[in-house]
């Protein structure tokens, strides 16, 4: 006889949640089937890190494989060279997606810069001036981690492939394209692509160019790479190393009488070795006899460059390095080395409009903005492109947008060009600073070293960590940046934003918290994963347990707007601050357990989350956190309609 009966419900395979993102909810009808012409929503062009974050998150927010395409005319992932570092908040956007223990694990984490000058002892030549901490700035993951470009990769193409059957499209590259209207006003991005020989013409309603500084999809619309390069030339390796140097598995920045240095230790490998990354300045990008002290013609530059070898580097690092060596620990302990001349260029538009202006093409990473790779930036970069352009992309094709709902041209699509040029802009003008500086050379003028001194590097070097890090973006104001409080008084106090306090435009930064539900010690980010949702944050104030105060009024607001906006688009935070006495549900309004019961914090347990935020509890504040996880608008407790507002330009209601 049996031991035990067992009964299930006919609904069970509903209530066991897959392992997977939900997608957004879909107000537009599913593209249809069409056997005589290939149609997507989506096609993006280059399988980088920027081609592939967009792809999983589309593919997460709930575009299937007949709605989104992603070609890549290489037949791998990459092998070798290329980028290798992540910037926190990039670690940051990764933990949002649950992608970085592996980086985190097995990646080099870099906490300390090291700067090493030239030596009043003639015999040193080179001395260590400082060591201070790589990341500056408040931030969960204060360090970088360096881990080969290809490894990212793959983390990401091996995620993809829980959503998407197909994956990306390898040995596939795009011929041409056009914006061709009268073809199909629907889906009038035509372009022209070829898989091992094989040619077809696809049609999209989006086609987003990410495939590098040579972009062809930059190139078939027009656009143009705008900018300049330097004369100086560097070189770059990546080797397992034999030194007697002390700081090399530190990150360093050395300038000695020879030329200059920067170490980049890197992730452990198959062998048990430790890579090595080093970029290496070669002589002859400074002309001393010239006036300005640099040539005169770029293709000077250009010719050195294509003169550098591999022994010229190694050459031109022992001479740096000196009194200490340096070589390749053996005979094929080189993984990968090139040249390259520094250059800063960026993109005028990062999108083309049909006749209707409605956006069809874009363009991210490094197709619309390419600089020196010595601030670790174009990785980083590149895939917050994506993260800025998926979601916007994502509410259009949903039909979540008001916009979409009115088949009207949708101005969310675009913030992407003006947050992302802007970003990009920025990062062209202190790569500039930065590179110029890292090329000269530091000492007394007397000694011919044209006066750059230890503390002006350092000046640059630490003043430009909030905008390296990811930490100090900040987005300009725009439909999804609401700053204007010329109605309110301001909730929030204080300037120190790289430090947490609000801002729209800027990250949320991530605090540590209690769980009121049971007592779960949580960082607060790891409410705000990647789903494309918007969140509402509510710091309600001392007066919670007041059942007529501001706080329980505004739960119940918010209570009554979250039902207006389609299905789990928007969900709830709700943060209180020190209390009089212990309560449980029934003392708080009824709205914070039916919306927040696993999300309702104590914020003054672990972090002082108030005076980080810049609120004050007797106050309290309440603010949109856009679905990337910047802030959007902030508004008092007692203005919740600001709030209602604010999202009604963004989503539609239902």
């Amino acid at each position: 006889m049996p031991v035990f009966t067992e009964y299930a419900a006919a609904s069970r395979e509903l209530r066991v949640l897959p392992s997977f993102a939900p997608p957004l909810p879909r107000l537009t009808p599913t593209i249809p089937v069409d056997k005589e012409t290939e149609r997507y929503e989506v096609v993006i062009v280059g399988a980088g890190p920027a081609g592939l974050m967009l792809e999983l998150l589309l593919a997460r927010y709930g575009l299937t494989d007949e709605s989104l395409l992603c070609v890549d005319s290489k037949p791998t992932t990459l092998k070798s060279g290329q980028a290798d570092g992540l910037q926190p908040r990039t670690l940051e956007t990764l933990k949002s997606l649950g992608l970085a223990d592996e980086i985190l694990t097995e990646g080099c984490q870099m906490w300390q810069v090291a700067f090493w000058n030239p030596s009043d002892d003639k015999e040193k030549i080179i001395e260590r001036t400082s060591i201070i901490a790589d990341v500056a700035v408040p931030a969960r993951f204060p360090y970088e981690v360096t881990i080969h470009q290809g490894r990212i990769e793959r983390i990401l193409e091996t995620d993809l492939h829980r959503y998407s059957k197909r994956g990306v499209q390898r040995n596939t590259k795009l011929l041409d394209m056009k914006i061709d209207e009268e073809g199909d006003p629907e889906y009038p991005v035509l372009a022209e692509i070829e898989t091992e020989g094989r040619r077809r013409t696809v049609r999209t309603k989006y086609l987003v160019g990410a495939d590098g500084a040579h972009s062809m999809v930059r190139r078939c619309m027009g656009l143009k790479l705008e900018g300049e390069s330097l004369d100086h030339i560097w070189g770059v390796v990546d080797l397992i190393v034999d030194t007697d140097f002390p700081d090399i598995r530190r990150r360093c920045a050395i300038h000695s009488p020879a030329g200059s240095v920067m170490v980049i230790p890197r992730e452990r490998i198959a062998t048990g070795d430790y890579l090595t990354r080093l970029y290496v300045q070669v002589p002859g990008d400074i002309d001393p006899d010239s006036e300005d002290g640099a040539d005169t013609s770029p293709v000077d530059a250009r010719a050195r460059r294509s003169k550098v070898t591999q022994e010229t580097i190694f050459e031109n690092a022992a001479a740096a390095f000196k009194p200490y060596y340096i070589r390749p620990k053996s005979e094929g302990a080189v993984d990968w080395w090139a040249a390259y001349q520094i250059g800063q260029r960026v993109t005028d538009n990062f999108s083309v409009k049909d006749s209707k202006g409605v956006n069809r093409v874009f363009i991210a990473g490094d197709a619309c903005h390419t600089h020196s790779p010595k601030a670790g930036q174009g990785m980083n970069v590149s895939m917050m492109d994506s993260y800025n352009l998926a979601w916007k992309l994502a509410y259009a094709i949903h039909g979540l947008t008001p916009a979409s709902a009115n088949t009207e041209a949708d101005p969310l699509l675009d913030t992407y060009h003006t947050e992302r040029h802007t970003i990009a802009q920025q990062l062209i003008d202190f790569d500039r600073a930065f590179s110029s500086m890292f090329s000269g050379k530091i000492g007394a003028s007397e000694n011919g070293a044209g006066g750059l001194t230890h503390d002006e590097f350092l000046q640059v070097f630490s003043r430009g960590n909030g905008f390296t890090s990811g930490c100090g973006i900040e987005y300009p104001e725009n439909m999804t940046v609401q700053r204007d409080l010329s109605e309110i008084a301001d909730p929030i106090s204080g300037t120190d934003f790289l430090s947490g306090i609000l801002r729209p435009g800027r990250r949320l930064l991530n605090v540590r918290l209690v769980r009121h539900a049971d007592g779960y010690r949580r960082d607060l980010q790891d409410d705000l994963i990647s789903t494309g949702r918007f969140r509402i944050l509510c710091l309600t104030s001392s007066d919670l347990l007041n059942a007529q105060g501001v706080s329980a009024r505004a739960l119940t607001n918010i209570g009554s707007i979250i039902p207006q906006f389609p299905p789990s688009v928007l969900e709830q935070i709700v943060i209180h601050p020190r209390l009089s006495r212990d309560f449980s549900w029934n003392d708080i309004p009824a709205e914070v357990k039916e919306y927040s019961e696993m999300s309702f914090y104590s914020g003054c347990e672990l972090d002082d989350v108030y005076a980080t935020y810049g609120v004050d509890p007797a106050k309290g504040a309440v603010a949109v956190v856009r679905p990337d996880g910047y802030i959007g608008v902030i508004s008092e407790l007692r203005d919740v309609e600001r709030v209602e507002r604010y999202l009604k330009t963004l989503i539609r209601t239902v």
